[in-house]
């Protein structure tokens, strides 16, 4: 009775962990990046817990370097993950995530972070997520969640024994649950928008998502500019509209709704490898990301040209079958 309690009460806060009682093709994962410019320093960092369909479950943290273009997986017992009941903090091994902290203690990598003005997903009665209505819906294959859309970095962070100041840093925070990632999606985020001089955030995410016993292109965009936020997804009635130029490698997401039109092209960057759940087969799959792909966008309001620019330090994903949701 205390998890369904705890699950009824999580679903309002969809950065809290989601998974009380899970014990069967399940997953969590929440994604921390974290970019200093300065000191060129880019990660991910991605903690989470897997349980397969037999039960068997480990909790890990994987670790993207988007400079060297690596990744590595490290594996905890089950045990060693404790999230909070009532806000969203979580104890994984000697590490510890927060919407509002980081702490990361591996060898030769340490970071020590706080996170200031942090700009969340603004709640409404009917959206307390990203995914709107459809964050209600039951058995969904794959639930997403905004922690931070953009935060400023404080602390230090020691690579090799070498430690930087954060400072001038900026960081995003989101998550995903569920039983399994997506059968193909696209996906691309950064923080780091020429010829902007406030907090900004893009993100843009197409996927192919399962549903009774068919399937249909779910997404959603978030620009944050000029102290706005501007969305675009599936359950508000916004279209999307996904084109590929093989020759020169590139994806194009145009995302519209009524006031606005949003413009991203990826040009993807070399990356590392990261672990990805499938439903049924656990922590099995694997999806490459830069963390150094370059986006070009354009936002368009009331068909005036609002802004045009390049965002960096862009972090792309492109999966296998993304073929499939790419169409004009």
């Amino acid at each position: 009775m205390k998890d369904f309690l705890l699950r009824r009460k999580s679903m309002l806060h969809p950065a809290r962990f989601q998974g009380w009682g899970r014990t069967r093709n399940y997953f969590e994962g929440w994604y921390f990046k974290v970019v200093i410019p300065e000191q060129n320093i880019a990660y991910a960092f991605i903690p989470g817990i897997s349980y397969g369909a037999d039960g068997t479950g480990h909790s890990f943290l994987q670790v993207l370097d988007g400079v060297a273009a690596t990744s590595a997986y490290h594996t905890y017992r089950i045990e060693a993950f404790r999230p909070a009941e009532e806000q969203f903090a979580l104890v994984l091994g000697p590490h510890f995530f927060a919407d509002n902290r980081l702490k990361i203690d591996l060898p030769g990598l340490q970071f020590n972070l706080h996170f200031d003005d942090v700009k969340p997903w603004p709640k409404r009665t009917l959206a307390p997520g990203v995914m709107g209505w459809y964050g209600f819906v039951p058995r969904m294959q794959c639930y997403h969640g905004l922690v931070s859309l953009h935060h400023e970095l404080r602390g230090t962070v020691t690579v090799d024994g070498h430690t930087h100041d954060a400072a001038g840093g900026v960081g995003y925070t989101e998550k995903d649950w569920g039983s399994g990632f997506p059968d193909a999606w696209i996906w691309c985020q950064s923080n780091h928008l020429t010829g902007t001089d406030q907090p900004c955030s893009l993100m843009a995410s197409v996927a192919s998502i399962p549903w009774l016993g068919s399937s249909f292109t779910g997404f959603l965009a978030t620009f944050l500019f000029e102290g706005e936020l501007f969305y675009f997804t599936t359950w508000a009635g916004s279209q999307v509209q996904t084109t590929f130029n093989k020759e020169q490698g590139h994806v194009i997401l145009r995302f519209s709704s009524l006031e606005a039109q949003l413009i991203v092209t990826g040009h993807p960057s070399e990356g590392g490898d990261l672990i990805s759940p499938i439903t049924g087969a656990a922590m099995t799959g694997k999806i490459n990301e830069s963390l150094r792909a370059e986006l070009e966008v354009e936002f368009w309001r009331y068909d005036q040209l609002v802004y045009t620019g390049r965002a960096t330090w862009a972090g792309l994903e492109v999966s296998a079958g993304a073929e499939r949701l790419l169409c004009s």
